[in-house]
């Protein structure tokens, strides 16, 4: 899944985060498979437009460098070069792609799964940054997050030379803004920044505007974290980052609803029967680790919600769910869709 996870999984029990830990590579492999909208009765997937593309601005900007810019750990870094890039995450090759410098990216980690960073190299596993890695391919800057590690390595990085800009997490929507902002000054485009920026902003409110009418109640939407082959089963709290998504879509957060705290609770039948989620959202390779929705209605508490009852999972895309950028539209309307079905 997305870099988000261990940083957001940090209040979790020690034992359970370091599990958490050993499944990050394995869950920001994703294929980029389409996502799927599961059938609320049958459990069948349909398949939805193929969302493993970036869609680029259409004019390529030339960066304007040198520049100097904050980094979210405090320092001020001068980036005088765009010439080779390196994102050290999925959602941060997103913007670099997006705002139309895809072909300056050197590398890519291993949450970077759509298809025009397929044949980069990958300089990181399980999010663990290689420095020797980077290095080795000369970059002329660095983007990295707060949950970016080791520590070490990343100072051997800005020890060799090489400007690192360190950028705030993203777990809302109105966190996406800023996030192109930054990126794009960090880079010398800060044109291009804006563009995107109100691209992203018209996308999201073209989805918005086409949710049916808000009702008496919103359906409650439990967020799942799933890893079935590690026996990993976790329900969203207010900080898992969800939230947002499902509030955007329509919908209310189900585990803020139950008074959850933080950002994941350990999945138990007595937490998910208080839930009572009328939707459960996933990661389509969380569903697929349990066996599908069948597999599903066998975890705690699952087949006693509404949600369970009536089958009615959302599944999107890992590398994509909580990604927040220029695709978080994309995911949007799929959520939308799904939760909104019979509305429809």
């Amino acid at each position: 899944m997305t870099r988000t996870l261990r940083d957001r999984s940090r209040t979790a029990p020690a034992v359970l985060l370091a599990v958490l830990g050993l499944l990050l590579g394995a869950s920001a492999c994703a294929t980029g498979q389409a996502a799927t909208a599961t059938d609320p009765k049958a459990g069948a997937a349909a398949p939805v437009a193929d969302p493993d593309r970036i869609e680029a601005l259409p004019d390529t900007p030339a960066p304007r460098l040198p520049v100097t810019v904050p980094s979210a750990d405090g320092r001020q870094v001068t980036v005088t070069s765009a010439e080779r890039i390196i994102p050290l995450n999925g959602s941060l090759a997103e913007l670099v792609f997006s705002l139309g410098l895809g072909d300056r990216a050197v590398a890519r980690d291993v949450s970077t799964t759509f298809e025009q960073a397929a044949k980069l190299p990958v300089i990181t596993q399980a999010h663990e940054v290689s420095a020797e890695g980077v290095l080795s391919l000369r970059p002329t800057v660095v983007l990295a997050d707060r949950s970016t590690g080791p520590a070490e390595a990343v100072e051997q990085i800005r020890a060799a030379g090489v400007p690192l800009i360190v950028l705030d997490d993203a777990k809302r929507l109105d966190d996406i803004g800023p996030r192109i902002d930054a990126v794009a000054a960090a880079l010398g485009v800060p044109e291009a920044g804006a563009q995107l920026k109100e691209r992203t902003r018209q996308q999201i409110a073209e989805v918005r505007a086409q949710l049916p009418a808000a009702g008496a109640a919103r359906p409650k939407v439990a967020f799942l974290y799933l890893r079935g082959s590690a026996s990993v089963f976790l329900l969203g709290g207010p900080d898992s980052g969800a939230p947002s998504l499902i509030e955007a879509a329509g919908g209310e957060d189900a585990g803020t609803a139950a008074r959850l705290t933080g950002d994941f609770t350990p999945l138990t039948s007595e937490a998910l029967v208080k839930a009572a989620p009328d939707a459960i959202l996933v990661m389509t390779k969380g569903l697929q680790s349990v066996g599908g929705v069948d597999g599903m209605l066998k975890l705690p508490g699952v087949a006693q919600t509404p949600a369970g009852l009536d089958r009615r999972i959302i599944s999107v895309d890992d590398g994509r769910l909580l990604s927040y950028g220029p695709r978080t539209p994309q995911v949007l309307r799929e959520i939308a869709d799904q939760l909104h079905r019979d509305a429809k």
